[in-house]
């Protein structure tokens, strides 16, 4: 079963970032099965250092696009970007660690940040550079 499944609402109408973020969905929903599965704990921390990735490379376009436009909400934009690595790097050490893993947290985390960070932040960037 997919955690996110992509919806036009998330599209932010700059065909280059609406590909990285069906292409972070693509990748966080067989994490998440995987999950679901119980695969061995080193397939995950791959999958979740691969999401971890993949983020971070697609935060630091959008973070070049927004110093290079001047984009006048930048630190607001940026410190977003920095909070939500941060929860996943939570969300890697609570999986190492067993004892504090909260699956359907992960779950929750991961779906809020495509609904909120894609519909507020991105689409608000995405409008004045477009």
């Amino acid at each position: 079963m997919a955690l996110i499944n992509w919806d036009e609402k998330y599209s932010v109408g700059v065909p280059s970032v609406d590909h990285e973020h069906r292409e972070l969905i693509e990748l966080i929903n067989p994490t998440h099965d995987k999950m679901l599965r119980a695969e061995s704990a080193g397939a995950v921390l791959e999958f979740l250092g691969e999401i971890y990735g993949r983020i971070a490379a697609h935060f630091a376009l959008e973070e070049r696009l927004m110093r290079k436009k001047h984009y006048p909400q930048y630190a607001g934009h940026k410190a977003d970007h920095e909070r939500l690595l941060d929860e996943i790097r939570e969300i890697m050490d609570d999986f190492e660690d067993q004892t504090f893993f909260d699956e359907a947290q992960l779950a929750r985390r991961l779906h809020t940040w495509f609904s909120e960070h894609f519909h507020n932040h991105d689409a608000r960037l995405h409008r004045v550079l477009a």
